[in-house]
Parts: structure tokens; C-alpha cells; sequence
């Protein structure tokens, strides 16, 4: 017996969806809209998980591993565009100057 059903497992992703998708509306920051995206993939890949415990099969497994490939890139290219715009001497991580880039 699974120590938890598949429905608390959809309320837990949901919950955690819910929590990045607020912070990346919320924060204007770049690295916490990053790391609140990173929220969002993770209770994606919870699913997946989940979804392969209910019905005994590993595609949900090898989906998880696919997810966070996924998210370590997303890290890695997100990390990448910061750094460049704070080499460029951009003063502040302010998502809503953006428009500034090539400045």
C-alpha cells in the first residue's frame, strides 16, 4: 500500500504549482522568478512520479529524469542571462527592466 494516495499527491503539486506561479507573478525579481519556475517543474515531475506509482508503470519515473533535465538547464541558461546582464553593469535584478537589454 502507497504511503500516499494519487489525490494527495495532486494536492500536494497543486499546492506547490500554485506557490511558484505566485511568486513568479509576484516577485520581480529575476533569481526568485527563476528559483519560483524551478517550484512550478518540480510539481510538474511530482505528478509524473505519482501518476507512475498509480498505475505500476516507470514511464512516470523517466519522465521525473526528463523534468529535471529540463530544470537544470533552464537553471543553467536563466543563471547564464544574469550573470551577462550584471557583467553589462545592469545595477539592479528588476525583472520590469528588461526593455534595457541592449543598452
Amino acid at each position: 500500500m502507497p504511503a500516499f494516495s494519487f489525490s494527495d499527491t495532486l494536492l500536494l503539486a497543486t499546492a506547490l504549482f500554485s506557490v511558484g506561479l505566485a511568486g513568479v507573478l509576484v516577485r520581480r525579481n529575476m533569481m526568485f522568478m527563476l528559483m519560483s519556475l524551478d517550484i512550478m517543474l518540480n510539481a510538474a515531475a511530482l505528478v509524473f512520479v505519482g501518476a507512475g506509482a498509480r498505475w505500476h508503470d516507470a514511464t512516470g519515473q523517466v519522465m521525473f529524469v526528463l523534468v529535471l533535465a529540463l530544470a537544470a538547464v533552464e537553471t543553467a541558461v536563466g543563471l547564464a542571462i544574469i550573470l551577462c546582464l550584471h557583467a553589462h553593469g545592469r545595477p539592479t535584478l528588476d525583472a520590469d527592466t528588461g526593455n534595457l537589454l541592449g543598452r
